[in-house]
Order: structure tokens, then sequence, then C-alpha cells
């Protein structure tokens, strides 16, 4: 093989070589980082809406009137959140970001959701039959809500020549398991602009 034939032969596997490595970079970044890539509902929105609506939920009268009548923190459960956006929503994050919210504030106790209770109870089943008396932690005593969180997530889309304006409205209220009551009604809005750029390579 001649030097001619060998010099074609590393030009080629060093642009090879470079293609392959020119194809991702992934970087890591801070969890509170706002990343809008798309323009979509993402891990900020949800994020930001939750703190700002469980905070002025808390701040309502009606933890401090059922305080004041019970004389312990109220009870509160998340419910459904349904949405009804024309977009894909992780729902399930959404509503985790709430009950973080609610959790930490210490206002109030939190009861695990319906599916966490299934799977508490069935441990609690294999605890009467496989533990020991003194340790085993029997039915009956688990804490019911005196409230229950419920919500939706609705979205308006305008389009046009490339520019999207996309509303975001989520409503979310909180409702006396006793009665059915609405004690507490919030409303958060985003409006978000995304425009495609008319640069392309």
């Amino acid at each position: 093989m001649n030097k001619k034939a060998l010099s074609l032969i590393f030009t080629a596997l060093f642009f090879t070589g470079l293609v392959s490595c020119g194809g991702k970079t992934v970087s890591r970044v801070g969890t509170d980082t706002v990343t809008d890539l798309s323009g979509r509902w993402n891990d900020t929105d949800s994020r930001l809406v939750a703190e700002e609506m469980v905070k002025d939920s808390l701040n309502r009268p009606w933890v401090d009137n059922f305080m004041k009548k019970s004389g312990k923190e109220p009870t509160v459960i998340v419910g459904t959140v349904v949405n009804r956006s024309h977009e894909h929503i992780n729902v399930q994050t959404f509503v985790n970001d709430l009950q973080r919210e609610l959790t930490n504030s210490g206002r109030i106790s939190f009861v695990a959701g319906k599916d966490e209770r299934e799977e508490i109870r069935t441990e609690r089943l294999d605890q009467a039959r496989n533990s020991s008396e003194d340790t085993a932690k029997g039915p009956g005593k688990e804490a019911g809500a005196d409230y229950m969180m419920i919500g939706t997530i609705n979205t308006i889309l305008d389009e046009a020549e490339g520019t999207k304006a996309v509303f975001y409205q989520v409503d979310l209220e909180m409702v006396d398991m006793a009665n059915n009551k609405k004690v507490w009604f919030g409303q958060k809005k985003i409006k978000k602009i995304i425009e495609k750029s008319r640069i392309k390579f």
C-alpha cells in the first residue's frame, strides 16, 4: 500500500470520528433551571404552579376556620386533576408537586392517596400474618381526610404564520369531605408565545 492510499484511509477515519463524536451533547443542570425547549407545559410550570397555588390555598380562611372549630389542623388528600388541555401532560408529576408543597407546609396533615393506601393495606395484612404481635400494625386506625383537593388543566391555542400563543389555565378546588362544600377555589394562568425560527440549515 503506497503513501497516498494510507493518507486517504487516515483522512477517512479522521472525518468518520468527527461525525460519530458530533451527534449529541448532554449537560447536567440544576432541577430548578428553567428549560423551555418546546414551549409546552414542563417541569418548571408544574413546580411553580403547585408552589403558588398551595401557598394561596393555605393562606385562605378555611384553614384557620377549621382549626378553631376542631382544635387540630385539617387533613387533606389530593384527588383527581383532569388534563383537558390539547397537550399530553403528565398530571401525576403535578399532583406529586402539590402533595409535596402541602405536606411540607406544616399547616395541614396529609394522607396517602388511593393507590398508596391499597399498597399499605396489603402490607398491613402481611404484617398481621408474619410480624410479631407487638410490632404489627392493625386495621381501623387510618386517618380520614377532612378535605380533598381536585382540579383541571385547560388550554386555549391560537396559531398563525409560525407563531403560537398557548394559554394555560389551572383550576384547583378544596372540597369539604363531610358536606361537599367548596371552601377554596384557586386559579393560575400562564400565557406562552412560541415563535418558530425562520432560519433553516
